[in-house]
């Protein structure tokens, strides 16, 4: 009876061991999220990740990318992220981690590069670990890579020519208030309003005009509601591929190592796509008909307006540093 029991007791054991065992070989699986879909620039930069840890890591492992704004916005993956749920990965824009570090939204403002050779220079120079340490530390989100590269132009209702015609205009800008301060320095009159309702305040007359690059005008169909796109140049963006620090903690090592490798390496594919796809993209909309280019005029004056509200904010948040490092570089 005894040995009856106890080798009952050694088949359950072995059943235990066994769904132990296959439980733990199941490969890991990684959620990605994008507001848009396989054509935009991030979406590509996401899969061009997945492709660089499966190479780097060498092991079966699963990527869920979760598209079309499947999961909400930018500002909810990144809520996700921290909380360590829902959201592994994703591409946000740094505008909506200002509620863990003052001086993320800075490094992409109005005016900070003066051109793409600048911009690329300062992400080579790592000049922005500063604030990928404090994100790290307050959200737990780490910052693994650096996409981006889009120029931002003004898109709006109407001819905008120089600065006489900005003077009042009513513009959507992101929830960092660099961006309500820098656009109110020029004279317009700025509201931050949700990216996904930009285009019906535009054709309700709530809004005339929002700020965009190139893939982001043509994805949200921007140039129906507002087909001149008015040339300020105001901006190049970085977009931070971001992981969780939650979930990174749990992986295995070398799964640790691949994505911090992979994360450098898609971030840079994705500046290379953006910052290439930029001018053709706005051929391609122009040549269709759909929007037109409008030259701006007073980009010095522009710029010359918001330096102070720049220099202002800089110190205000303890990125003085940061823009006296970015400012310094030729």
């Amino acid at each position: 009876m005894h040995r009856t029991i106890r080798a009952a007791l050694r088949g359950i054991a072995a059943l235990a061991l066994g769904a132990s065992l296959s439980a733990a070989a199941q490969p890991i699986t990684l959620h990605g999220a994008s507001q848009f879909n396989d054509d935009h620039a991030f979406t590509k930069s996401m899969a061009k990740f997945e492709e660089l840890v499966k190479k780097y890591y060498g092991k079966p492992i699963n990527f869920v990318l979760h598209k079309n704004s499947e999961l909400g916005l930018e500002k909810q993956y990144f809520e996700y992220m921290a909380q360590g749920k829902a959201v592994d990965y994703a591409i946000v824009s740094p505008a909506h981690m200002s509620t863990f570090s003052k001086a993320a939204p800075f490094i992409d403002a109005p005016f900070l590069f003066r051109d793409l050779d600048h911009w690329n220079k300062v992400l080579d120079a790592d000049v922005l670990k500063p604030v990928a340490d404090e994100i790290a530390q307050k959200a737990d989100v780490m910052l693994i890579g650096y996409a981006g590269g889009g120029t931002r132009n003004i898109f709006v209702n109407k001819p905008v020519r120089n600065m006489a015609e900005l003077k009042g205009l009513k513009v959507r800008v992101q929830g960092a208030p660099i961006w309500s301060r820098t656009f109110a320095a020029t004279g317009m009159a700025p509201s931050v309003i949700a990216y996904n309702e930009v285009y019906n305040a535009i054709q309700n007359g709530v809004i005339q005009a929002g700020e965009n690059e190139a893939a982001g005008v043509e994805q949200m169909k921007f140039f129906e509601v507002a087909p001149n796109l008015s040339m300020t140049q105001h901006a190049i963006t970085i977009r931070p591929l971001c992981f969780s620090g939650k979930t990174f903690k749990k992986l295995p090592a070398d799964l640790q190592a691949a994505i911090l490798r992979a994360g450098k390496e898609a971030g840079a594919y994705g500046r290379q796509i953006e910052s290439s796809e930029d001018t053709a993209k706005l051929d391609a909309m122009e040549k269709a008909g759909k929007l037109k280019r409008i030259p701006f005029a007073d980009r010095a004056a522009m710029k010359q307006a918001v330096d102070p509200v720049m220099a202002a904010y800089a110190r205000e948040i303890e990125a003085d540093a940061i823009l006296a490092k970015i400012n310094a570089i030729k």
